[in-house]
């Protein structure tokens, strides 16, 4: 437990910038799933569907990849400017090491924030998922799907803030989302089965981390799903990509960040 200690301070800290700034991310944590299952499920979905391609309705199949994606999004978006905030602009982390706290205890408590975040994110994402006028998904299998979308999140926000922590200005995280986020969130599965992809393409998609969380999350949300909506790659597999990711990014970005402070 005292090994925790200061990460489990950075996560007080954490939790009390967020009780000051909650609202402003009630329109991204409430309402933005609701308006994009509503558009995929009455407008995009009723096109989808007279094809018949999908042995399933399209709204549940693009409700689990919006929610993989979303998981994606929130999670890049911890690892970045509010990174380069602590290191550069506000330059808390500087003060933090003042403190008995190590850059260490900043990137694990960050990284327990960002658990908490993103579950509580990608609870509502289910939960409106299951409203009875979408009926996009059931509510058991859509909580079970909640973990496997915690762990494609962190696995973005560990890495993401391994990067953050090497660069001088924000200019190159806007660089990696508008060439990395935005490309992963159209081409990884999230709105068509990569089989519809050219395949000279599908190889690189099957190497995307989204990729594997959204298979994660598909197969946990639609169970008995067929291969016209999932692979048949195993679910270790996925596991242990994002876990190998997120395990290698958060020692790299701990290595990093001290180096960055103590130089």
């Amino acid at each position: 437990m005292t090994a925790l200690r200061g990460p489990i301070r950075v996560v007080e800290s954490e939790l009390l910038g967020y009780k000051r700034t909650w609202r402003g991310t009630a329109i991204s944590s409430f309402v933005n799933p609701l308006l994009f299952l509503t558009a995929m499920g009455l407008g995009v979905g009723d096109m989808v569907n007279s094809g018949g391609e999908l042995g399933i309705p399209y709204l549940p199949f693009v409700a689990t990849g919006l929610m993989a994606a979303s998981a994606m999004q929130n999670g890049a978006a911890d690892g970045a400017f509010p990174v380069m905030a602590g290191i550069k602009w506000r330059k808390s982390f500087e003060g933090a090491i003042a403190t008995p706290i190590s850059p260490a205890d900043i990137v694990v408590g960050r990284f327990l924030w960002s658990i908490v975040r993103l579950t509580f994110i990608l609870v509502v994402f289910g939960s409106i998922a299951t409203l009875p006028f979408l009926d996009a998904l059931e509510f058991v299998p859509a909580m079970k799907a909640v973990p496997p979308g915690v762990l494609t999140g962190l696995a973005f926000t560990t890495a993401i803030t391994a990067f953050t922590v090497t660069r001088e200005n924000e200019t190159s995280l806007s660089t990696l989302f508008r060439f990395g986020i935005i490309p992963l969130f159209l081409f990884s599965g999230t709105f068509f089965h990569i089989s519809q992809l050219p395949g000279f393409l599908q190889p690189i998609a099957y190497a995307t981390p989204l990729f594997h969380g959204v298979e994660l999350v598909r197969k946990f949300a639609l169970p008995g799903a067929d291969s016209t909506v999932i692979t048949a790659t195993p679910v270790w597999v996925h596991l242990a990509y994002l876990i190998g990711m997120t395990v290698v990014s958060l020692y790299l970005a701990s290595r990093w960040l001290d180096k960055r402070l103590k130089k």
